[in-house]
C-alpha cells in the first residue's frame, strides 16, 4: 500500500512527496529527467524501506509528475534546490540518496550542500552534467542555432513519443552545477550501478565520476547486458541488495558497532 501524498511549499511551488517512517539511516529516492516518483525503482525500494523498517521518501521535481510548475521554467538548480527543501523539511538523521541518471547528479549537488546529513550516494545510470555532456556537446550546428536563437529545441525520445523540449536555460544553468574533470568534495561512501548497453548514458560516466569523488568508499558495479533504466527484475534486485548492504553497514556505524560486528 502506497504512502499517502503530502506536500512542501517552496514559493510559489508545490513539491509532492510519500514518506514511510522508519529508523536510520533513511533512504530518499531522487528520479530522473521526465521521470516521478511512480517509477518501478521508487515503488520498489519503498517496499522495501517498509519491510527493512528504514524511514523512506520518494518525490517529485517542480515540473514533474504530481508537483506543480512548468516544464519550460525548471533547471538543474531549481531540481537540486527542491531536493534540498524536502532532505531538509521532509526527513530526519542521517540518509542515505538513491538518485537514478539525472538523479544520481542532483544526489551528488545534495550531498556537497549538506554533508552531514547524507550518509551515502547509490546512483543508478547516473548522468552528471548530462546538459553539456549528453545535449550540448551532441547538437548539431543547426540545432545549436534553434537553442539559442529560438530559447528551446524539440530532442526525440524513445520514453515519450512527444520528445522533450529542451531549454536554451536548462542548458546554460546547468553550467553552473558542472561536476567533472575535477574532485568533488564527497567523502561519504558512495555505489555506483551502470548498464554498459545503456544507450542513454554512456557508462563511462560512471567510472568518471568515481575518479573524481573525493570517497575512497566508492564501488562501481557494471551490469554487462543492462539498459539505462535498470529496472528488470533482477536489476531490480541488484538496487535493493545494494542499497540493503550500505544501510546495514551505516546502521552498525551509527549504533557504534565495531567493524566487521556485520553479518552476512
Amino acid at each position: 500500500m502506497d504512502a499517502p501524498i503530502h506536500s512542501l511549499t517552496r514559493g510559489d511551488a508545490a513539491i509532492a512527496y510519500r514518506r514511510t517512517p522508519g529508523r536510520s539511516p533513511g533512504v530518499v529516492f531522487l528520479g530522473g529527467f521526465r521521470s516521478d516518483m511512480t517509477g518501478t525503482k521508487a515503488v520498489a525500494l519503498e517496499g522495501w524501506a517498509r519491510e527493512a523498517g528504514h524511514a523512506f521518501l520518494r518525490f517529485d521535481y517542480q515540473g514533474h509528475g504530481a508537483s506543480s510548475g512548468r516544464w519550460e521554467d525548471c533547471t538543474i538548480g531549481l531540481w537540486r534546490d527542491d531536493a534540498l527543501a524536502v532532505l531538509d523539511r521532509a526527513t530526519d538523521g542521517p540518509q542515505i540518496l538513491v538518485g537514478s541518471s539525472m538523479g544520481g547528479w542532483i544526489a551528488t549537488l545534495v550531498a556537497l550542500a549538506r554533508p552531514e546529513r547524507v550518509a551515502g550516494l547509490v546512483c543508478v545510470a547516473p548522468a552528471p552534467d548530462f546538459t553539456e555532456r549528453l545535449i550540448w556537446d551532441r547538437l548539431p550546428p543547426g540545432t545549436r542555432r534553434e537553442l539559442m536563437e529560438a530559447g528551446s529545441f524539440l530532442q526525440p525520445s524513445a520514453y515519450d513519443p512527444e520528445g522533450y523540449r529542451i531549454t536554451r536555460r536548462l542548458v546554460e544553468e546547468g553550467r553552473d552545477h558542472l561536476l567533472l574533470g575535477r574532485p568533488i568534495a564527497v567523502g561519504c561512501p558512495v555505489r555506483l550501478l551502470h548498464g554498459q548497453e545503456d544507450a542513454d548514458v554512456p557508462w563511462r560516466l560512471s567510472l568518471d565520476l568515481a575518479r573524481d569523488l573525493d570517497s575512497r568508499d566508492v564501488r562501481v558495479t557494471l551490469v554487462k547486458d543492462g539498459d539505462h533504466r535498470l529496472s528488470r527484475p533482477r536489476d531490480i534486485a541488484l538496487l535493493l541488495r545494494t542499497v540493503a548492504e550500505l544501510a546495514a553497514e551505516l546502521a552498525a556505524e551509527l549504533a557504534g558497532e565495531p567493524a566487521g560486528a556485520i553479518s552476512g
